[in-house]
């Protein structure tokens, strides 16, 4: 007979009510519980004070970042209604906060909003179910309605305070620490998001004030109050985007309202390799794209090959423009807004209403050919770019097969510099880049053979943001990497084929070490975005310090764990800097002694201590290099992640790009700022 132990019964069956669920399981109503998690709850308030912006009742919306650690939004629209819901009995307002899929976004009727970004009706419910307090006013009818929450539930009843003339909804809250791991926000990260939003909605004004007196380092420098407007829109996100690339003519911008949803679309061509076309539904951007983007892209190819055969640009016996010949150096915003969205899942990466696509298509087709038609000499202009790009594909394809030929035809011998590991198990192998001959000798020797691979490059590999695939090809070790990794590149790129789940940058820690770091992590970014996105680059994080007394060894990785360990030593650090080398020999006893402050009569008590300093990863023997760098016990490692795409290929055209001036403004703002500069 089961035990009581192991019965299974109607009381094992758990129902979370209300907001419970999410408090029980957060992650799947905002994707995480760490910084991204955390600023999602600032994007689903400001989203709903979008939302009625969208539908002409909004014009200023105001984001302040509190000093006690809460965020405030602020709209001018028409307020959250506080009226008794006849069905459930409570304040409207009561209901949108507290109860999950629930608003004014479901029905069809003309009172709640004909497009909207929030539609599952989770967003604000949720926001006060993961806040340990949250404030809501509503500006109404000359009245101020306010009511508090704590932890998702109702302090007291909806109730007026005051009288006043404006109109709109504030809602306050205070994230709570039981479920974030993290309660810092960052100012930079709210402003891009801020602009954006502006950006997409032509003619409002969005507010962003900091009042905290303590801020994330990064932000200090930072002014504390913003205001966005942008009268230009799109086409002004387009020019933003440009603004340190070398253009072809102006903007392109074309809207029109179709009966699947209205479509508004911005481009410009610029003479960079690299394509960015973000795309958005109802002002939420779709980072995974969707319908959308599918039909934007079909209808350009099919636009400029028609317009170049219809000039001959394009003679009878050339083959048409391929897609990544026409989106080579292209920019674009594409932006729809429709009545009912069918986004996946609740952080809405991708849209999947299959009409956008012959809408945004039809749309495209008709205004773009319509503009080259008005605007010929900048037509040309544009075409001459994508045929430069087809030819380069063709130069480019021969040494694309040259090297994924070279690849099959060397089996498993792969680059001669490869010191490939035995496992032939992608998820737990291990590719560490590293600089140079000498850290790769003590990487291959101190190296776990059966899941850790070693490929050492020689020199600074080519600057890829400023090169096409075929120059990039003829670059050996550029070459060896994608043939080590094995996804190939270009057309006949294919993620499933990757032999390392961990692909591992492992540079010095000096001036060409980060050099060399940033060119393969441009690289990665420019042709392998998708390795980023999956989480499947890192940068290896060797120690800068050896720190010894006697027997007892530490590796500190920076100058403040250097200090920490000589303080829990009671050694103070300026009294160290004689006995700091780059390998020299230990100091006599008697410098020691003097540096410990023993007495010379009591040997035995005294301790030497000594600091070396790694200038580069040749510097340790195989066994240091294991424990400190290499070893998934102990060592650290940083992922390479990509939170915001616009901002990442912005820093990579300012860091990498031809343009000088960009990147001498961006090194005099930031030369005050470094530490350690290694000259």
């Amino acid at each position: 007979m089961a035990s009581a132990k192991q019965q299974y019964t109607a009381a094992n069956i758990q129902v979370l009510e209300g907001l419970e669920p999410v408090r029980k399981r957060p992650g799947m109503y905002i994707g995480s519980t760490d910084q991204r998690g955390l600023h999602h709850l600032v994007y689903e308030i400001v989203d709903n004070a979008i939302d009625e912006a969208m539908g002409g009742h909004a014009t200023l919306i105001t984001v302040t970042l509190q000093e006690d650690g809460s965020v405030s939004v602020e709209d001018n629209g028409r307020g959250i209604p506080v009226d008794i819901h006849p069905k459930m009995k409570k304040s409207a307002l009561e209901i949108v906060l507290t109860t999950l899929h629930a608003g004014g976004k479901f029905g069809g009727d003309d009172s709640g909003y004909k497009v909207s970004g929030g539609l599952h009706g989770v967003g604000s419910s949720v926001v006060n179910a993961l806040s340990v307090k949250m404030h809501a006013e509503v500006y109404l009818d000359g009245k101020v309605w306010i009511q508090d929450y704590e932890r998702g539930k109702p302090v007291a009843d909806v109730k007026a305070k005051g009288e006043t003339k404006k109109r709109g909804t504030l809602i306050r809250f205070w994230p709570d620490k039981q479920i974030f791991d993290t309660l810092e926000f960052s100012l930079l990260t709210i402003m891009n998001r801020l602009r954006q939003q502006a950006y997409l909605t032509r003619g409002i004004t969005v507010a962003l004030l900091d009042e905290r007196e303590k801020r994330p380092e990064e932000d200090t420098k930072q002014p504390r109050l913003y205001r966005f407007h942008f009268e230009g829109g799109i086409a002004a996100y387009v020019a933003h985007l440009n603004e340190s690339k070398d253009i072809i003519g102006k903007p392109i911008w074309f809207e029109k309202d179709t009966p699947e949803g209205f479509v508004e679309v911005a481009l410009q061509y610029t003479q960079s390799f690299q394509e960015m076309v973000a795309t958005f539904a109802n002002n939420i951007h779709t980072t995974e794209g969707g319908h959308h983007l599918t039909g934007f892209k079909a209808a350009i190819t099919r636009t400029i090959n028609a317009y170049a055969r219809s000039q001959s640009l394009l003679k009878e016996k050339d083959e048409n423009l391929s897609a990544d010949d026409v989106r080579e150096g292209l920019t674009a915003i594409v932006s729809v807004r429709l009545k009912d969205p069918q986004f996946e899942g609740q952080t809405k990466s991708k849209l999947g209403n299959a009409e956008m696509k012959t809408a945004v298509e039809t749309v495209v087709n008709d205004k773009l050919a319509e503009y080259f038609e008005e605007h010929p000499g900048e037509a040309k202009d544009i075409v001459a770019k994508c045929l430069l790009a087809a030819r380069a594909r063709l130069a480019a394809r021969a040494a694309r097969d040259s090297v994924i030929r070279k690849g099959a035809l060397e089996g498993m011998t792969l680059p001669g510099k490869l010191a490939d590991c035995s496992s032939r198990d992608p998820s737990e192998c291990e590719l560490f880049i590293v600089e140079g001959d000498s850290a790769g000798g003590s990487a291959k020797q101190g190296r776990n053979r059966e899941f850790q691979a070693i490929l050492p490059l020689r020199g600074k590999i080519l600057n890829v943001e400023q090169a096409r695939l075929d120059k990039m090809l003829a670059n050996n070790e550029i070459k060896a990497l994608i043939i080590a990794m094995g996804v190939g590149i270009g057309e006949v790129k294919d993620l499933s084929k990757l032999r390392y789940h961990r692909v591992v940058i492992m540079t010095d820690a000096d001036v060409d070490g980060a050099h060399i770091r940033t060119l393969l992590l441009t690289l990665f970014f420019r042709y392998f975005p998708e390795l980023v996105e999956a989480g499947f680059i890192y940068i290896a994080q060797p120690p800068l310090f050896k720190v010894q007394r006697g027997k007892d060894v530490v590796y500190a990785y920076d100058e403040s764990e250097k200090a920490k360990t000589l303080k829990a030593w009671g050694v103070a650090e300026k009294d160290m800097q004689q006995e700091e080398d780059e390998g020299a020999e230990e100091p006599d006893e008697m410098k020691s002694l003097m540096k410990t402050g023993a007495k010379k009569e009591e040997p035995k008590k005294a301790a030497r201590v000594n600091i070396q300093r790694y200038k580069g990863l040749g510097e340790m023997n195989p066994e240091q290099l294991w424990d400190t760098t290499m070893n998934p016990e102990s060592r650290s490692m940083m992922r390479v992640t990509m939170e915001d795409a616009e901002l990442a290929d912005a820093t990579f055209t300012t860091l990498m790009g031809s343009e000088v001036a960009p990147r001498r403004k961006f090194i005099q703002t930031r030369a005050k700022t470094v530490k350690n500069l290694d000259i």
